[in-house]
């Protein structure tokens, strides 16, 4: 049968030793890329007891090793779930427990996670990329114990391959699950909008525990049989450095990396004559940022989906209009997208609506969470949460995120998990997040805290309970003591109002 995994076995047939992936020196031909892939899988069910439908998961910085447990994975029928590194202990043992992961793949700087994961989820096996775990197996000793074969039967492009958190309205964090044929379709529609060949070279410097690090150029460059650079994280120095020595010739970068970039003293001087072209998204995207490409000859794409929707599914296209100022562009080859009023009724062009998405790049469901999958799924179509329009001629802008979403350094933070942190503390009897424009990070978050009566807690005993919980970048940058916060007259409070009310007091 047809996998996914079969695209890299094809292009290892065609172009054997043709460099597939390139890592801190290291290059993997796809002829051993698809070997690697193979061992993977035989040891993940011969020494494991992996089978179709289990749930693997990684905690690492970008290396090869994730994109060969994703294939082997996709091999076995098996589903990876990629683990943000940023998030605090407490945040990936829930997302752990959550999936109900049945191997944990995990590199050295993050070792932290393991006496709490022993303690909380002792049945979880522990494998390191590159140390010897207590309890555990090294990653090198597994490969060489796996034997037999590395499929499972009747695994094809319909069985789920990705489980990707992302942050959710209640507070919790909820699984989007994507198919083999999510990312096949995706793929495609990246190649449309690159005009992607096995020509190119990708530069990826996103975090490959996103859809946007994962898919919007990597994956589908290796289905096409190009090749990929990965960096272990971005730092604007390496990139710029890549830029000249590597010569990729596409590459990913949200608002803060490319703002981080072009400030950056070597900017101007940096050789980017390789570049074919930049793609960006995650958040609205200032035009002064793509200018500063556009002036360096390297033309700008937008990009406009979602963890649920793999996530491309609106876009511009390089060598289509570019000229529409403020535009994320057309849907997709293999998606269509619509802007609709509260009933789901299609509106005229220039009204504003939702945005909702149709396509074989579309999630499934909610992992576990039949409620939210309700919620957000009708008739196929995905109801997006963000308001946006459309011009006559089909191209979409987006004029707000979903509801009281921050978005810090292309990072998502919703106010509401970072709520219901704040409220665990003994001392707080209310609180509200909002986001505050920031020059660096795009957003930051800030919360609005009313005491419990009769205390005194102050900012920093507040900022230290939540950094126990969560990752840096949901941690409030400012926290500010009130009153009261501004409500409904139902009692709920109005973030949208909060937000108006910080914008002012902070200028």
């Amino acid at each position: 049968m047809v996998d996914l995994c079969t695209l890299i076995e094809r292009n290892a047939a065609f172009t054997p030793d043709k460099p597939a992936i390139n890592f801190e020196g290291e290059t993997l031909s796809y002829a051993i890329f698809n070997q690697r892939i193979e061992q993977v899988a035989r040891a993940l069910k011969s020494q494991l007891g992996v089978e179709r439908g289990d749930r693997v998961a990684i905690l690492s910085l970008n290396r090869p090793d994730h994109l060969v447990l994703l294939y082997a994975c996709a091999r076995l029928g098996a589903m990876l779930v990629p683990l943000n590194w940023r998030l605090a202990v407490a945040e990936q043992l829930f997302i752990l427990s959550d999936a109900a992961a049945k191997v944990l793949v995990i590199e050295h700087a993050f070792e932290a996670l393991l006496p709490a994961l022993a303690e909380q989820l002792p049945d979880i096996f522990v494998v390191g990329l590159d140390f010897a775990p207590l309890g555990g197996s090294k990653w090198d000793g597994l490969l060489d114990r796996g034997r037999g074969d590395g499929r499972n039967l009747y695994t094809d492009l319909s069985c789920p391959l990705l489980i990707v958190y992302t942050s959710g309205t209640t507070g919790r964090p909820k699984g989007a699950v994507l198919r083999q044929e999510a990312l096949l379709w995706n793929g495609v529609m990246s190649q449309h909008m690159h005009g992607l060949t096995s020509a190119d070279h990708v530069l990826t410097v996103l975090p490959l525990f996103h859809v946007g690090g994962l898919n919007i150029q990597t994956t589908p460059a290796l289905h096409h049989g190009a090749t990929v650079t990965i960096h272990t994280r971005f730092t604007p120095e390496a990139t710029l450095a890549a830029f000249e020595r590597e010569r990729p010739t596409l590459a990913v970068l949200v608002p803060a990396m490319i703002q981080g970039l072009t400030e950056h003293p070597k900017w101007s001087t940096t050789d980017l004559s390789s570049l074919r072209a930049i793609s960006t998204g995650s958040t609205m995207v200032p035009q002064h940022l793509i200018e500063r490409f556009v002036a360096r000859s390297v033309p700008v794409l937008q990009v406009y989906g979602s963890t649920e929707t793999c996530p491309i599914a609106v876009y511009t296209r390089l060598g289509g209009d570019l000229s529409r100022e403020g535009t994320t562009g057309l849907p997709g080859l293999f998606c269509e997208a619509a802007i609709i009023d509260d009933g789901g009724n299609k509106l005229p062009p220039g009204t504003l609506g939702e945005i909702a998405v149709r396509g074989p790049n579309v999630f499934c469901e909610y992992w576990g969470n039949q409620e939210a999958t309700r919620e957000a799924l009708h008739n196929g179509w995905y109801h997006t949460g963000d308001i946006g329009r459309r011009d006559p001629d089909g191209y979409f802008w987006v004029h707000d995120r979903k509801k009281n979403l921050i978005i810090s350094g292309g990072e998502n933070v919703y106010p509401a998990e970072v709520e219901r942190v704040l409220m665990e503390h003994p001392d707080v009897a209310e609180c509200a997040v909002v986001g505050r424009p920031d020059s660096r990070w795009d957003e930051v978050p800030v919360a609005y805290v009313i005491r419990q009566s009769g205390v005194r807690i102050e900012a920093e005993a507040l900022t230290a309970h939540m950094q126990s919980q969560l990752a840096r970048f949901k941690v409030p940058r400012e926290i500010i003591f009130t009153e009261e916060l501004p409500r409904t007259g139902l009692g709920k409070i109005q973030h949208f109002m909060l937000k108006e009310l910080d914008a002012r007091s902070s200028r």
